[in-house]
């Protein structure tokens, strides 16, 4: 017969829910079913908000009228919602409302689709020409076949604000934190799962595997098609003061062979990315050092060069983050199909955190109640094992 304090220790480690990976979706996850009284453990490898996955670097852009796809758009304006009931209830400013901006040629694609989305959803959007651009924003510099698509109700999310957040509620909701803990293992154990770390285990009725960069490790069984790419983003010094955020907007350029997204100068000067390209790598053996690889600073700096005239030539410092790539960019969020008791919340490629706070929802509805009230059949991780 188990001792008594066997039975305790059962009892101490088994939860309704445990998370794996307590970075944007996990939180989420974690403050959502600990507002609904569930038994919940978070699990990290690190101590979230940290800066070795794809949540650090102080913003991030929240868009609605969406170029990647309008059926992202119902998603977006969720997640906008959950973000200022999040602020009102951290009592913190979490998403600043500096407007975005969308340029690229006149006949692009994605301008297209954003333009469509607004008109399908109602979205308020200003078109603009490049003297308009201009006009409004002097510290650019544009092609006269460039247009843009402002979006006056979008803006910037302070991402490890927003984190930290969703951590001290979910905490201050009963939920518990285990960081600096790797998880090696889950299994099925007659109808719940077990959770196996170095040096313990937890029993769970439900899982959520939100692991980001490591999903693909933790789930080898799989084969996820999840392409862990070493990125990098850089500061710009504000020479002329002409990228403010009070009167100029956050960004994305999408060009005809490249795409750059960036924020205005909130201190630091203006920060800059690009979307594409990257170096697809074990994310264990990645180079978490900026400036050590040619191209850490080059792309962004002839960016800058060439439509931030009035920025400095060289970057001020920068950081390398993760993007964890699917090969049609969209995000997985379903059931392992070897694992009922086991969600995956994984893929979500470079323009996921905006969606974090509504995902959070979403894993929190699919474990309590079996199913989601959002639409989510795009994220099926059945288009990649057919």
């Amino acid at each position: 017969m188990n001792s008594k304090r066997e039975l305790n220790k059962l009892a101490e480690n088994h939860f309704d829910v445990v998370i794996v990976g307590a970075g944007s979706m996990g939180m989420a996850a974690g403050y959502y079913l600990s507002k609904l009284g569930v038994k919940t453990l978070m699990i990290d490898s690190y101590d979230p908000p940290h800066s070795i996955g794809s949540h650090h670097g102080e913003t991030r852009i929240i868009r609605h009228a969406y170029g990647e796809g309008r059926s992202y758009v119902p998603l977006t304006l969720r997640a906008q919602q959950l973000w200022h009931e999040l602020q009102l209830e951290a009592g913190k400013e979490l998403f600043l409302n500096t407007g975005v901006v969308s340029i690229g040629d006149e006949e692009s694609s994605f301008l297209k689709e954003i333009m469509e989305s607004a008109k399908e959803f109602n979205l308020p959007i200003t078109y603009l020409n490049s003297e308009e651009i201009h006009t409004r924003w002097p510290g650019l510099h544009l092609p006269a076949n460039f247009v843009g698509c402002l979006e006056k109700s979008s803006g910037v999310l302070l991402v490890e604000e927003c984190i930290r957040a969703y951590r001290n509620l979910a905490l201050h909701n009963g939920a518990r934190l285990i960081a600096n803990t790797d998880v090696v293992s889950i299994v099925q154990n007659g109808d719940r799962a077990v959770v196996h770390t170095k040096d313990n285990e937890y029993h769970a009725e439900k899982v959520i595997v939100c692991a980001g960069a490591w999903t693909g490790k933790l789930l080898s069984e799989l084969n996820l098609p999840i392409e862990p790419t070493r990125k990098t983003v850089a500061w710009f010094e504000d020479e002329q003061h002409q990228y403010g955020y009070k009167n100029f907007p956050a960004f994305v350029f999408q060009l005809e062979d490249s795409a750059f997204y960036g924020f205005p100068n909130f201190g630091k000067g203006i920060k800059v990315g690009r979307h594409d390209s990257g170096q697809k790598m074990d994310p264990d053996l990645m180079n978490r050092e900026f400036g050590t690889q040619p191209e850490d600073e080059g792309d962004l700096a002839r960016f800058v060069q060439s439509y931030f005239p009035s920025a400095s030539k060289t970057a001020s410092h920068g950081q390398v983050c993760i993007y964890s790539m699917t090969p049609d960019e969209d995000f997985i969020i379903d059931v392992h199909p070897q694992m009922p008791n086991v969600f995956i919340a994984a893929g979500f490629s470079g323009h996921g955190f905006k969606f974090s706070s509504v995902v959070g929802e979403i894993l929190s509805e699919m474990v309590t109640e079996g199913k989601t009230k959002h639409d989510i059949l795009a994220f099926s991780l059945a288009r990649f094992l057919e």
